[in-house]
Parts: C-alpha cells; structure tokens; sequence
C-alpha cells in the first residue's frame, strides 16, 4: 500500500471539500434572507402553537406547554431543513455548477461531503438563533449545561444524518419545482411525531407512526436532558429515547451518505 500516495489523496479530498464548504457559507452570509425564511415557520409556529393555542394544550403528566413545545420547535426545524439542502443541490445542478465541478480536477466526494459540512455550519447557526427566540419567550434548560449541550448536539446529529438524505433527493427530483414539492415529504415527516403533543395524545394507529419517527426520538430525549415537561409512554422506543435519537442518524448516515455520493458520481452517464 502506498502509504504516501493515500495520505495525499486524503489531504486534497478536505481540502477539496473545504472549497465547498467555503462556497456555501459565502452564499449563505450573502443572502440573509435565506436564514429568515428558514427559521420564518417555527418561530411562527411558536407563537401559533405556544400563544394562540397554548392555553388550549395539554402535557399529559403535568407541566407547561411552552416548554414541552420548544425542544419539539428545536426538532422540527432541523427535520425540515433537509429540504432546503434538496433544493441548493437542484438549483446548482439545473445551471451547470454540479457539472462545471465533476470537470475539475478535485475528489469525487467532495462536492457532497463539502455541500454536507457548509449546511452542518448553517444549521448550528439556526439553532443558535431559533434558541435565542426561545429564551426571549420565556423558555429555559434546567438540565445544567452539560446536559443542554449534550441536547443540542442530538439535534445537530439529526440535522447531519438528513443532510445526505436531502443531497440524495437533490440529485434524483428533476428541477426546482419539483424540489418545492418535497414540502410534502417534510411536512409530515416532521409532524407527525411528538413534536406538539404526545403520542399518547393520539389515535393507535398515527402514534404508532409517531413513536418510531426518528424525529420523535431526538426531541424526546432532548426534552429529558433539559429538564422539560417530557410525556414519556411505557413503550420500549419512549423509554429509549436517548438510544434511538443515537440510533436513528448513524442508520440514516449509513444509508443515504453512499447513495448521495454514488448518485452524483453517476449524474453524466
């Protein structure tokens, strides 16, 4: 094995992979609107869910809604996200970029795993932000920092693990209106979990669903760790929060990270 020659391919596939990365920050620093919008529906959403109909809502074991609302608003913005990354990924195949990048001489994976770690950064950046709204509403951590670090970082692992998903729907939907359309892949996905209620609080057959969504597993254990008012059922996947919100990223990494970078070394043939 040429020992020499492989850590020299590792070296330029991060360097290659950090010209990437740099791009995306860049667009994402010049264009602030994109963060607004981004972060427009689950700020609204708590103000919705937490103001218009909190007093209407109910945490089965007792405790305030708003706090059991805003890990659920943590949750659900990452979930979506992977949505915005589909739609960046169409917008720089439809107008050549993807292509101008297969031509150049740099590795093959950096295009995903830099387009990957540029929308890692951003994400981090959104949950700052959308954190700092839930402070301003009056939403606290009482699980000591730690704790709230290690919740946050479950989130982010979320976010990372549907990156890859995001780039894959990228490279397979055909055009940009097409992308628009995966709101209503993600808008169930995101939804339909324990996000604004509990499970429990719904028919068999829909908490089912909801109980083995990996975004109900990520936004239940950060609930935990915070100190929030967290509805826990009897069920093994409840009770095993923290296991599953590990779990579930690592399964959706070890899937959809090989299928993105296959469909994009196969995008010209």
């Amino acid at each position: 094995m040429d020992v020499d020659g492989l850590g020299q391919r590792l070296h330029w596939a991060v360097a290659d992979s950090w010209t990437i990365v740099r791009r995306g920050l860049t667009h994402y620093v010049r264009q602030p609107s994109n963060i607004a919008w981004q972060l427009g529906f689950p700020i609204v959403s708590v103000l919705l869910f937490g103001y218009v109909f909190g007093s209407a809502m109910s945490v089965p074991g007792g405790g305030d809604y708003r706090e059991f609302l805003m890990p659920g608003m943590f949750g659900m913005t990452m979930a979506m996200g992977f949505m915005n990354t589909a739609y960046v990924v169409v917008y720089d195949t439809a107008r050549g970029v993807t292509d101008r990048f297969r031509s150049m001489p740099m590795a093959p994976s950096a295009v995903v795993t830099g387009r990957g770690g540029s929308d890692l950064i951003g994400a981090a950046m959104d949950l700052l932000v959308l954190a700092m709204t839930a402070l301003v509403v009056g939403w606290r951590s009482d699980g000591g920092l730690p704790a709230t670090l290690a919740a946050f970082a479950l989130f982010l692992l979320l976010r990372f693990a549907l990156i890859w998903v995001g780039i894959w729907l990228g490279m397979l939907v055909p055009n940009e209106e097409a992308a628009g359309s995966l709101f209503a892949v993600a808008f169930p996905f995101a939804m339909i979990s324990s996000v604004f209620v509990a499970p429990a609080q719904m028919p068999d057959w829909l908490a089912a669903i909801a109980l083995w969504n990996p975004v109900s597993s990520t936004v239940t254990a950060a609930r935990d760790l915070f100190g929030n008012p967290v509805a826990l059922g009897d069920t093994w996947v409840e009770q095993n929060a923290l296991l599953m919100a590990i779990v579930w990223p690592i399964v959706i990494t070890a899937v959809f990270l090989p299928l993105a970078v296959r469909r994009f070394q196969r995008l010209s043939r």
